[in-house]
């Protein structure tokens, strides 16, 4: 049998985990606040103190300190329904042994407190203070209190990191906030964007090169990996490396060194590696088209970023936080915009509402936000499918109305004439989709890069990276 202190000023749950607990054979004591809580401690010596964050008077983690003072290196178990990073990482930081977000599983408190008293925690964390320039990501979900606890955990060590998620679910923003609040965070942070660097540069721009390598390289550079030195790099659209780069990417996290192309001298590294990838690596890896050990090595910490429909709740929020940086006021909105915004499917994520948001600020001029402000909704799947027939019936309908004159001039050119159309139209809106990543829009497409970068150009459409 332990005995728990359990604290917290809503006499349900207090009432709740007396009982589940009492019934596995713990002593249970309950306090509405700190201050009452600590005398409770001077004649109770808990074994394990649950802990409520908000409470009246001080609130829980601030009052974390004090406990130590009187009950010693005793583990305590957070919990909040009001969750945020900063939260999570000042729970972390104050050694909670872990870290509940209301409502929880009574079952998983048993689980809990059962593992704190045999599992003594040890206190202190490696966690720095967060600059005041530091990013920060919006949401009160349960999606995302679970992401803040694992960005909490895993920021103050230098674990390799890998996010996953759908494109613009927020993984570099994630990334940079482990870097953030890391004992790291007043170096540098580097960002290598495998998908966007050119094919032939990759290794030169990742791990340098010296004088004479290649053509073109008239002195010794620097790749983003010594840049990086000392601090974090973050290796964004992992899943496109080249199996050559994933070589050199291995042997540098193995070795913890980088050899400049063109040279074979090493260079000691000390750095934190951050991957990311909107793809499944580790169906890659079945498929043979990613190494099995750099996955491994990659993915020491795994947190998934989830998509805007995994947390609908968090939209309103968002909304709010993009008018406010875009310089409006949250009194523009209406409720039928925010309805809008919460029917809506968004395939783009984040990164697609925060446009969307920006564009109904310029289209309002000002004045209030309404639903006839958003962007058009882009086309999905199944519409697509849905209106298979009207696109053959346009084709058709041009071939038709055109036959005498087409025939005449087309003189077996009839394919590319219709091809040209239907791709200007179809690179133009996958490009104007993917934010003119010519990446993101060849692997849309199912397309290589270099066939895509072809095509554009003989279609004459500029645009894109």
């Amino acid at each position: 049998m332990s005995r728990v202190l359990v604290v917290d000023d809503e006499p349900a749950i207090g009432w709740s985990l007396r009982e589940i607990l009492g019934d596995l054979g713990h002593d249970v004591q309950l306090a509405a606040s700190a201050e009452s809580a600590r005398e409770t401690c001077r004649s109770f010596q808990p074994d394990c103190i649950l802990l409520d964050v908000r409470l009246p008077g001080e609130d829980g983690l601030s009052a974390i300190p004090r406990f130590r003072e009187l009950a010693g290196n005793v583990p305590i178990v957070v919990m909040t329904a009001f969750g945020d990073l900063n939260t999570a990482v000042r729970a972390v930081d104050a050694g909670a042994f872990e870290y509940l977000i209301k409502p929880f599983d009574l079952a998983k408190v048993s689980d809990v407190v059962t593992r704190a008293t045999l599992e003594p925690p040890s206190v202190g964390s490696r966690h720095g203070s967060p600059r005041d320039d530091a990013p920060t990501l919006i949401g009160s979900s349960p999606a995302m209190q679970h992401v803040f606890k694992q960005i909490a955990l895993v920021a103050a060590s230098d674990i390799p990191v890998l996010l996953t998620g759908e494109t613009g679910t927020g993984k570099d923003l994630a990334a940079r906030l482990i870097h953030a609040h890391g004992a790291r965070q007043r170096a540098p942070f580097v960002t290598a964007n495998l998908g966007g660097l050119a094919a032939g540069l990759v290794e030169s721009e990742l791990f340098g090169h010296v004088r004479g390598a290649f053509t073109g390289a008239s002195s010794d550079r620097s790749g983003l990996f010594e840049t990086a030195n000392g601090g974090t790099v973050f290796l964004d659209e992992i899943g496109e490396a080249s199996p050559e780069v994933q070589v050199r990417l291995l042997r540098v996290l193995e070795n913890r060194e980088v050899v400049r192309v063109g040279s074979s001298q090493p260079a000691l590294l000390e750095v934190r590696v951050i991957a990311a990838s909107n793809r499944d690596l580790s169906a890659a890896v079945a498929a043979g088209t990613f190494r099995e050990d750099l996955y491994h090595r990659l993915a020491g910490f795994p947190i998934h970023m989830p998509a805007l429909t995994e947390r609908i709740d968090d939209i309103p929020p968002l909304v709010e936080h993009f008018v406010r940086v875009a310089g409006g006021s949250i009194t523009q909105l209406h409720a039928d915009f925010l309805e809008v915004c919460l029917t809506r499917t968004w395939p783009g994520n984040i990164r697609q509402l925060k446009r969307a948001v920006e564009y109904a600020l310029v289209v309002s001029r000002g004045g209030p936000l309404r639903p006839e402000h958003l962007p058009a909704e882009p086309v999905t799947r199944a519409e697509l499918q849905r209106q298979d027939l009207s696109l053959e019936d346009a084709v058709r309908r041009w071939v038709s109305l055109s036959r005498s004159a087409l025939f005449d001039a087309a003189d077996g050119q009839l394919h590319r004439e219709l091809m040209d159309r239907v791709e200007r139209v179809l690179f133009t809106e996958v490009l104007a989709a993917t934010d003119g990543n010519r990446t993101a829009a060849a692997r849309l497409l199912g397309l290589d890069r270099a066939t895509l970068r072809t095509r554009l150009k003989s279609l004459g459409i500029e645009g894109g990276a």
